[in-house]
């Protein structure tokens, strides 16, 4: 049964997307759409303990939700309306009787993203929604990364969903004319996709790489459907520079390794030569947005030969900039990390003060804070500091981070 449920587990975050974008592209009903691939996920419970695993489990799990859907198709009472999606369907599964994976799961993860980023949704919403039905994050995942409680978050994405099929919100790539309304919210999407793989909210490791490759994936073609857009090829360059690290962030047993202790010799140089092409090409464009601004911190990070000498004033003013465009007050968060090594922790420290009303329920604000304390061997306020960051983390890598440092202090006090 173990083996079962690791198994389900681990298409859940792999394969969500693929899967429920597989099924919205035929039933055209956003709950019944994940309702089925939910129950399809708990057959595969039952099945899979008893029988093992099949030859493939994304085809089993897709082939059992649109059996699932025929089923309640044919016991809707508006079933007229449905029996277009019906006759689908059916033949569907009259092309795959023996539960095989069909030859190719049809990728329809990028018109989910723009479903998901319809104006009639707001960002916020948007954003949760993606993070569930494309990332496969927990409902309570993704409550926790923007601060609600579980059944706040629960009620807030079904909604979503009954808004979704109320307003027959297309499941489509808009025509070039509707993009503009829907291009920053689907490029702040993909990004928080990035973000999530890039330091995960929960689970045993700090890093996701899949979803961070997943994030590359659809930049890359929001880039081929939209040529020459500049915040397009500022986010591509933003992800290609950061995730050219990702081999430096851990250690041979998986534990986090800071920046400051990175080994910059693993870092992908192709890569980031890639995302420094990028940014160039962006900022030729005289066309400035917040993800440009994010690729230049992250150029200045690449190309600064170690941590000592990398550009932190610099960093502070991009920050600077940042913030002005978009009033986050994250940003003034990572200026402050950046005024501490330009200035010192003091500078820094008085600049994190004032931002404790806005994100004191943040846990990166705790860690910054600790470490800031931590340099200037203020350890009680210190320890405090990191057992707060320590309670405020779902991420097992990170909390056996925060606890070595906590742990250390003892060794400096």
């Amino acid at each position: 049964m173990t083996g079962a449920r690791q198994a389900i587990e681990a298409l859940a975050r792999a394969d969500t997307g693929r899967l429920l974008g597989s099924l919205l592209n035929h039933i055209r009903d956003f709950q019944m759409a994940e309702d089925c691939l939910q129950e399809a996920l708990e057959s595969a419970l039952v099945h899979w303990q008893r029988s093992g695993l099949p030859a493939s489990p994304a085809g089993w799990v897709l082939q059992t939700a649109r059996r699932k859907a025929i089923d309640r198709l044919r016991r809707a009472r508006n079933f007229e309306r449905k029996a277009a999606e019906y006759a689908v369907l059916l033949d569907l599964d009259r092309e795959s009787v023996e539960c095989d994976e069909p030859a190719a799961i049809p990728d329809e993860r990028l018109r989910l993203i723009f479903t998901c980023c319809h104006p009639a949704l707001d960002a916020k919403t948007s954003v949760a929604l993606t993070l569930r039905t494309l990332c496969g994050l927990t409902t309570r995942e993704i409550a926790r990364a923007f601060l609600d409680s579980e059944d706040a978050m629960a009620q807030r994405l079904v909604r979503a969903r009954h808004k979704i099929t109320r307003a027959g919100i297309p499941f489509e790539i808009p025509g070039p004319d509707l993009w503009s309304e829907r291009l920053n919210a689907v490029l702040t999407v993909i990004y928080l996709v990035f973000n999530e793989g890039y330091s995960a909210t929960a689970g045993p490791t700090h890093l996701r790489t899949d979803l961070c490759e997943e994030a590359l994936r659809l930049g890359s073609l929001m880039k081929v459907l939209r040529p020459a857009e500049a915040e397009i090829e500022g986010l591509l360059a933003l992800m290609l520079l950061i995730h050219a690290r990702a081999s430096a962030r851990s250690d041979p047993y998986g534990a986090m390794v800071p920046l400051d202790r990175q080994d910059r010799t693993l870092w992908d140089r192709a890569m980031i030569a890639r995302g420094l092409a990028e940014l160039d090409r962006a900022l030729s464009r005289h066309s400035p947005g917040p993800f440009q601004l994010q690729a230049a911190i992250g150029a200045v990070h690449a190309e600064a030969p170690d941590h000592a000498a990398t550009g932190w004033r610099d960093i502070a003013l991009l920050y600077d900039g940042l913030h002005a465009m978009t009033g986050n007050p994250v940003h003034l968060l990572n200026r402050a990390v950046a005024v501490s090594f330009a200035e010192g922790p003091e500078a820094a420290l008085s600049i994190l003060d004032r931002l404790e009303a806005d994100l004191g329920q943040y846990q990166p604000f705790h860690a910054a804070r600790a470490d800031l304390l931590r340099r200037m061997r203020r350890f009680d306020s210190a320890r405090a500091a990191y057992r707060r960051a320590i309670s405020l983390s779902g991420n097992g890598s990170e909390r056996d981070f925060l606890s070595g440092r906590l742990e250390a202090i003892a060794e400096d006090d």
